[in-house]
């Protein structure tokens, strides 16, 4: 009798939405930072860069910070991350490029233990969301959730950022990060990225091209599988989250 445990069943990509949102790399041409990354990340992590955008009307960024906005977010392990071959495989191909200069290394220290993915985001400004017991009750009876982590990513929008990709449980063919979404009634999204490298400027042809190589060669390698039973209701005064808070703990057991 066989007492294996079933196979664990992923989405993937044609159930998401990263090929539909990746960047498209052009041949003989550069990668520029995009508006969204000069207001929102440069700031952070170049400040005296001169394309930084400061503030712009109708934002509410100032060199990249804002009112705290919370956010109900999945947490990463980055112990076990850091200890995976295939993140260190990874990461060694990353400081090796021809746009290693360019990468903000020191922000990886400042935010392995913040590193997450958001699944239900800006639930509240300035004061942590109150969730309804039944809310509670319903994400405590997912129980443990099973994620895929796989990289490299690097999307059309806030270009100058490279992320992981986050792959949730399909479980009964449900999504179950939108299953989550559900529970707390907002709206369902199929991208689940994980911030990770960013760039303090913009990058060349030859540069580009060894990055779009990279991505293309990791697109499909798995660089971390997990599970989690919890989340975190995560407050943060910029999109990196280095002023950062962790105002509850959900179960989801």
């Amino acid at each position: 009798m066989n007492h294996s445990p079933p196979a664990r069943l992923f989405c993937q990509d044609p159930e998401l939405g990263y090929e539909r949102s990746r960047t498209r790399f052009t041949s003989g041409e550069g990668l520029v930072l995009d508006e969204t990354y000069r207001l929102a990340h440069l700031p952070l992590v170049a400040p005296d860069h001169p394309r930084v955008i400061r503030t712009r009307e109708g934002s509410s960024y100032v060199m990249g910070r804002h009112e705290r906005v919370f956010s109900l977010v999945l947490p990463i392990p980055g112990d076990l991350l850091l200890r995976s071959p295939s993140y260190r495989e990874l990461d060694e191909a990353m400081r090796a490029s021809p746009f290693a200069r360019k990468i903000a290394w020191d922000l990886l220290g400042r935010r392995q233990d913040k590193l997450h993915a958001t699944i239900c985001g800006s639930l509240s400004t300035g004061e942590p969301p109150v969730l309804a017991p039944s809310q509670r009750q319903d994400l405590a009876a997912l129980g443990p959730v099973h994620v895929e982590l796989r990289g490299l990513f690097s999307g059309s929008v806030n270009r100058g950022r490279l992320y992981l990709r986050a792959y949730p449980e399909s479980r009964r063919g449900e999504n179950v990060f939108r299953r989550i979404q559900g529970i707390l009634g907002c709206r369902e999204t199929d991208l689940y990225v994980v911030g990770f490298y960013n760039m303090t400027d913009d990058l060349d042809a030859d540069e580009t091209a060894a990055l779009a190589s990279l991505i293309e060669s990791w697109w499909d390698r798995t660089i971390l599988q997990f599970d989690i039973d919890h989340l975190w209701l995560m407050g943060a005064c910029d999109d990196l989250v280095l002023d950062s808070m962790i105002a509850e703990t959900v179960s989801l057991t």
